[in-house]
């Protein structure tokens, strides 16, 4: 059996791990919003229409911010249709999916349901039709105490307290031509700059901000395939550095079978996206210090997923809630998906924010049936032992596995990372082999304490394209294994069975 080395020391940390890195995202697209979260006469739902059963999924994932109304479909909302009385709300052509849209969930739904299942809510604002008015009438909607006509509006609408909306997102892929209202960068640089600066105005923000302000994001390049990459991102960032606080990131994989070496390809995401991040992370040093600036922007990686992107379109147009993008994820998937998890935790000194696109149906790790059940996909899993468990700082992993070809070049064999949880004395080790044969991993884990094994979770099958179904629901699940054998109060080893995911955690108690 070959064996890896991967050698982590506490003192040796890529940085702290935000509460808000393992968010999702949902838009007004197929049934991500009606039929998903909302779905009024459904068995298990509330007096507001939320279904409580996906409500309970949702904190079984940890969810800790949501971005929201989308996506493609904000930068032609007009968010004064989504509110007030609901007899009185237009439906209206979403032209960015073609369908049609009753606008029976708006901005205080989606705030009350926030609030439901103790999230974060993140709205964006429309920079493809809207305007830097539209968008500071929305903040004083949501964030203003009362005395106007629009914060009245809201108090009159239910919401007599402040929503209290401090994530914003000035927009979305605003570099692609696919986009409602396409800016060049120079464009909407300067459209972003005053939108920010009006944004925080509504606010109530002095220029220095404070413990209230906004925490703004800027639109950066919607993937680093784009022609503008990386120049939309630092032209951007240099009209909007000092206004903002986070430079938006969009990646998605998917399994090709027209390429040569799908497999390899698709097991490759994961070093891909550490690329693309660290472009990204240069990008934003470059400005940075162009522009002399102490601070320094962080990256919100608002839209990450599998995504079958060549899968045809099956629903008419300008149909209500049709079934869209509703990926079927496989065994293989969720491998991939637990590798770009990784990368995400081994990159948290620049990745503040991460948002799974998306939360429910779409793209989703959570399925649903019309007036039915519910399905924990296979990606579910691994996105719920990472949100649950991966707290307070990710430790640096060296490792000797080799490595295998890809199109992005050379990817791991064996994917780590490591978290520490110095308030609970925990450290959770996270790991991928993507060989076909098994492998064993040999842990050195330093300056710990000494080191108990209270935990051992792997993710098996031989199957790569199995999946789960509403008739067999649990095809893929995690299950517990033996807990590996701690030498020294340090050196672990583990066996990772073939194309597996195994999750580790251990629980040290300090020397006297």
């Amino acid at each position: 059996m070959k064996r890896v080395k991967i050698f982590a020391d506490a003192n040796l940390t890529v940085g702290k791990i935000s509460p808000y890195l393992f968010g999702s995202f949902l838009e007004h697209i197929g049934r991500a919003v009606y039929e998903g979260i909302y779905e009024p006469g459904h068995p298990t739902a509330d007096e507001n229409g939320f279904r409580r059963d996906v409500l309970d999924l949702v904190k079984e994932l940890n969810v800790p911010i949501v971005r929201y109304p989308g996506g493609n479909f904000v930068s032609g909302y007009d968010w004064t249709d989504g509110v007030g009385p609901k007899e009185s709300r237009p439906v209206r052509l979403d032209l960015a999916w073609f369908t049609t849209e009753p606008n029976e969930f708006g901005t205080d739904e989606f705030i009350k349901w926030c609030r439901t299942a103790g999230v974060e809510p993140m709205l964006a604002v429309n920079m493809g039709t809207g305007t830097a008015k539209d968008a500071a009438r929305l903040v004083e909607y949501c964030n203003h105490a009362g005395g106007t006509a629009l914060s009245d509006f809201r108090r009159a609408n239910g919401a007599e307290q402040p929503h209290g909306v401090k994530y914003w997102c000035i927009g979305n892929e605003m570099d692609g031509p696919w986009q409602i209202g396409h800016l060049s960068a120079e464009e909407y640089g300067k459209k972003a700059l005053e939108t920010a600066k009006v944004m925080r105005w509504a606010n109530g923000e002095e220029t220095k901000g404070g413990r209230d302000a906004l925490k703004l994001v800027v639109s950066g390049s919607s993937n680093h395939e784009m022609k503008t990459f990386p120049e939309w991102d630092r032209i951007v960032l240099e009209h909007t550095y000092r206004a903002v606080d986070y430079l938006s990131m969009h990646r998605y994989y998917e399994y090709d079978e027209t390429r040569a070496h799908p497999l390899e390809d698709f097991l490759g995401s994961a070093d891909d996206m550490n690329e693309f991040i660290g472009s990204v992370k240069a990008t934003i040093e470059y400005v940075r210090a162009k522009t002399r600036s102490e601070k320094r922007v962080k990256i919100s990686f608002d839209e990450w997923n599998i995504w079958t992107q060549s899968a045809p379109r099956r629903e008419p147009l300008w149909k209500r809630a049709p079934h869209l993008l509703e990926d079927v994820y496989t065994y293989r998937d969720a491998l991939v998906f637990a590798g770009l998890i990784n990368t995400l935790l081994n990159n948290c000194d620049a990745v503040e924010i991460g948002c799974l696109a998306q939360l429910v149906n779409v793209i989703a790790p959570v399925m649903t049936q019309q007036v039915g059940g519910t399905l924990r996909q296979t990606t579910f899993y691994p996105f719920r032992y990472a949100a649950r468990n991966a707290v307070g700082e990710t430790v640096r992993a060296i490792s000797d596995s080799d490595t295998f070809a890809t199109m992005y070049g050379s990817a791991r064999y064996v994917n780590a990372a490591i978290t520490h949880d110095r308030k609970k004395r925990e450290v959770c080790v996270f790991l991928c082999n993507y060989d076909g044969e098994a492998r064993e991993a040999e842990l050195e884990l330093r300056s710990f304490g000494a080191l108990r094994a209270s935990e051992a979770v792997v993710l098996s099958h031989t199957d790569l394209g199995a999946v789960n179904t509403f008739a067999s629901p649990e095809t893929v699940v995690p299950v517990q294994a033996e807990l590996p054998v701690v030498e020294g109060g340090s050196r672990v080893l583990a066996s990772l069975p073939p194309m597996s995911w195994s999750f580790f955690k251990f629980e040290y108690r300090l020397a006297p």
